[in-house]
């Protein structure tokens, strides 16, 4: 599997977590958790901790990540727990989905592909969700001025009206725009969309 400058930055992260039992949801995955039903996508899935409640709440779900670390977290916390998680490591830039899903999940991931890879990779999502289903995308766009963890070239940061403008005839649920502080005086700015597709 071919590896970048993120996907290794995040696999030592994972690490680390994994060790100090590190499993709480963040922030955005608090706020998507009680959209979730039927079957799930978690592309971009990290620790599983959204996959793992979702799954907790009765939900089936498929993660995908390109960590090793988190993969492995995942596959063994879902058997432990006895929940329905299929984890799978894969590399996301091109990685082709084969099936619909209710709610379709990426948070933090697209900003982490050059481009191309993130406007195709987006498309593909909103391809695989029912109508009817949800659409919860999470991304770093631009005004972020944190790129510690980014490769030199191949990441991509939306214009602020990028998502809402992808999404035109899906029902919007919410919409969210948030600032957060990070390392050496930078700041990480996030767009929070959860959409509806048409039936």
């Amino acid at each position: 599997m071919s590896t970048n400058d993120s996907v290794d930055f995040f696999d030592r992260q994972f690490r680390r977590q994994v060790e100090n039992r590190d499993f709480q949801l963040n922030p955005f995955e608090l706020e998507v958790l009680p959209h979730l039903t039927g079957r799930v996508l978690d592309f971009g899935c990290g620790l599983g901790n959204l996959a793992m409640a979702a799954a907790a709440r009765g939900c089936s779900v498929l993660a995908l990540d390109a960590s090793p670390a988190a993969v492995e977290a995942v596959r063994q916390r879902a058997t432990m727990a006895g929940l329905p998680v299929e984890a799978i490591e894969a590399d996301l830039r091109d990685y082709r989905i084969n099936e619909e899903f209710d709610c379709v999940v990426s948070i933090g991931l697209l900003a982490f592909f050059d481009g191309p890879s993130a406007s195709r990779q987006l498309s593909m999502l909103q391809d695989h969700v029912r109508p009817g289903g949800l659409a919860v995308i999470n991304t770093l766009i631009e005004g972020t001025t944190w790129l510690d963890s980014f490769g030199a070239d191949d990441y991509c940061l939306f214009a602020r009206s990028e998502l809402l403008s992808r999404f035109t005839d899906w029902n919007i649920l919410h919409c969210e725009f948030r600032d957060f502080d990070a390392p050496g005086q930078t700041i990480k700015s996030f767009a929070t969309l959860i959409a509806r597709k048409p039936e």
